[in-house]
């Protein structure tokens, strides 16, 4: 279910709070080379499972770290909503990491926290940490600041 928020003030309420987790999605290799195909990086490490499996320390192809980080759009929308703005704009990222592989095969899920809130004029600047996880791992597969602009025109 979508968690709501609505305007500035509630915003700054739930600093430091965890939004929510993503559902599990499948992390399967038709995504893993269609990635690869848009983004012009057919690196052998993502894309032929025959040579990852003999070659990789990871015992298969495994998922691009971009790939994964794509992903928290989608996850972002399906965790939460923020209301009361003209314009949401994504501004970037700050730190981003991607302390473990996403096995070909695995499932992924993303927990969104909310860690800043900083006005600006116009509006503010939300940093979301997204964590993502795979089923079955230890540490986390990716962590990133996102930073999104909220605005009112």
């Amino acid at each position: 279910m979508t968690r709501t928020i609505t305007g500035v003030e509630e915003l700054k309420a739930l600093v430091g709070e965890e939004l929510g987790v993503s559902h599990w999605l499948l992390v399967d290799q038709a995504e893993i080379d269609a990635f690869a195909h848009t983004t012009r990086d057919e690196y052998w490490l993502h894309t032929d499972p025959a040579r990852a499996q003999t070659e990789s320390p990871f015992g298969g192809t495994i998922a691009h770290g971009l790939f994964t980080l794509s992903l928290g759009s989608g996850f972002s929308y399906e965790i939460y909503a923020i209301k009361g703005f003209d314009v949401v704009v994504n501004y970037g990222f700050g730190k981003v990491r991607f302390p473990a592989p996403v096995p070909v095969g695995s499932r992924l899920r993303m927990r969104a926290t909310l860690t800043a809130v900083d006005d600006l004029p116009g509006g503010v600047t939300v940093t979301v940490t997204q964590t993502f996880e795979c089923e079955g791992s230890e540490k986390p597969v990716c962590v990133a600041e996102s930073l999104v602009r909220l605005l009112v025109a």
